[in-house]
């Protein structure tokens, strides 16, 4: 038996791999879900007589493993996910954060969530349905989001007599559609949530495959957490000045590196307003060390004394992203109210929120053949299009392709601080025309 001390032990030389599930209504995510967790072991006694009890007063026989995941009481009535459920378990190769997200139409937005920090998704389909719009809809934002990894479960298997010829043909057209939108890799597997087939133990009823279990490929699937080989960002999120007698000068600015590294003695920029200096000194957790890394949480001190304050960027002297008002991003509009050309919104980019106007919405995708639709005018909810954005104050932003941190933003509401949109700075997964549509600005936020 393992104890707490060996336990800790692998826990702390295991890596950990964050993965988000996807697909269409009933396609048995949260079913999957349960089964991984039951199969590996990584569920408390207490959880599954709960979940043994609630089976039995809906009249089921065997244990319903979705509710391990379907924990609010309107999920546990229609029988379907509503909110992103995450859940954290480990074998002894590797440790998970898992977010389990739903399949109705009108909870994509719920996708977005879970997928912006998962370096895999399983996207799920029903094996009697095939490959459906929201099955295309979740593949896109995977890999608007620009997800390492995707694997596609095809479910329920054991309902179409577990054929290989039916797996064989959604797994063709879902891979020629995920890769025309540019997902770099593709593992399809066969499966049967219910029955357990080759989700953590190899199925006795598919001979036929002879790839992976799910568990499997998630234990082995190669995760690089290697921010330190990005480029050095570094938002500012506090000016530390505590102006006593043992520190009367100090000057500090804490955050979390957002990737790269920083050395004491390294040119750096200020951004936006370009100001350089060079690091005098850098401070963890109270003691001084000569580097950081991402994601370390540190204080950098400057030799020189500079306006510096919450919501900058300090960045590498000689690798500093451009500095500019005008933003051109790929959005997942997420709110009930729609988003419009000329509205007003606040932006909020790592630390710093400024004002900004929608300027134009060239385009709206259109899920079934990839194709933009032009100048919609608007997005509304779980709409996924082009915006260009201009901002009151410059912002330095990199492209959502290099950094996922530093090239990401969200569109707020100014007057009630609603999330409005999910945008990625730069190029999306295809080409997008620009349209330019004009705009009459108002004298209040004109710039």
């Amino acid at each position: 038996m393992t104890t707490p001390t060996q336990l800790a032990e692998q826990l702390s030389t295991t890596t950990l791999l964050r993965f988000a599930t996807a697909g269409s209504v009933d396609d048995g995510k949260s079913t999957l879900v349960g089964r991984l967790l039951h199969d590996s072991k990584s569920v408390l006694t207490d959880q599954l007589e709960a979940v043994e009890d609630a089976s039995r007063k809906r009249g089921q026989e065997a244990p319903d493993l979705a509710l391990l995941t379907d924990g609010l009481r309107a999920e546990r009535e229609q029988g379907i996910t509503i909110d992103v459920a995450y859940r954290y378990f480990a074998t002894p190769r590797r440790r998970f954060i898992l977010a389990d997200t739903p399949g109705h139409v009108q909870y994509t937005r719920n996708m977005v969530t879970g997928a912006s920090t998962a370096e895999l998704a399983v996207v799920l389909v029903d094996a009697r349905n095939g490959v459906v719009e929201q099955t295309r809809r979740h593949a896109a934002v995977a890999a608007l989001l620009r997800v390492p990894h995707v694997v596609l479960a095809v479910n329920k298997m054991d309902l179409v007599e577990y054929a290989e010829p039916v797996f064989a043909a959604i797994a063709e057209e879902f891979t020629a559609y995920a890769a025309s939108l540019g997902v770099p890799e593709i593992t399809a597997i066969p499966i049967s949530a219910l029955a357990g087939d080759n989700v953590v133990e190899p199925s006795a009823n598919m001979d036929w495959y002879g790839g992976p279990t799910v568990l499997e490929h998630l234990e082995t699937v190669p995760v690089s957490h290697d921010l330190t080989a990005c480029h050095a960002r570094f938002p500012v999120q506090y000016v530390i000045r505590p102006q006593t007698a043992e520190l009367p000068d100090y000057r500090g600015y804490a955050g979390q590196i957002a990737a790269g590294v920083f050395r004491v003695g390294e040119p750096v920029t200020v951004l936006p307003s370009g100001r350089t200096s060079t690091i005098a000194g850098i401070d963890l957790l109270g003691d001084s060390v000569d580097i950081a890394w991402a994601p370390q949480s540190v204080t950098l001190r400057l030799t020189d004394d500079i306006d510096v304050s919450r919501g900058d960027l300090i960045a590498p002297a000689n690798d500093s992203p451009a500095v500019t008002q005008d933003v051109e991003a790929t959005v997942c509009h997420v709110a009930d109210q729609p988003l419009t050309v000329g509205q007003r919104v606040l932006l909020k980019h790592t630390t710093r929120t400024v004002k900004a106007i929608v300027k134009d919405i060239p385009s709206r995708l259109t899920l079934d053949d990839l194709s933009q639709h032009p100048a919609p005018g608007r997005l509304v909810a779980n709409d996924i299009g082009r915006v260009v954005v201009r901002t009151a104050e410059p912002l330095a932003l990199d492209a959502y392709a290099d950094s996922r941190r530093t090239g990401s933003f969200l569109l707020i509401d100014p007057a009630d601080g609603t999330t409005l949109s999910a945008g990625m700075a730069g190029a999306s997964f295809a080409a997008v025309p620009q349209t330019g549509t004009p705009v009459d600005d108002d004298a209040e936020w004109d710039f």
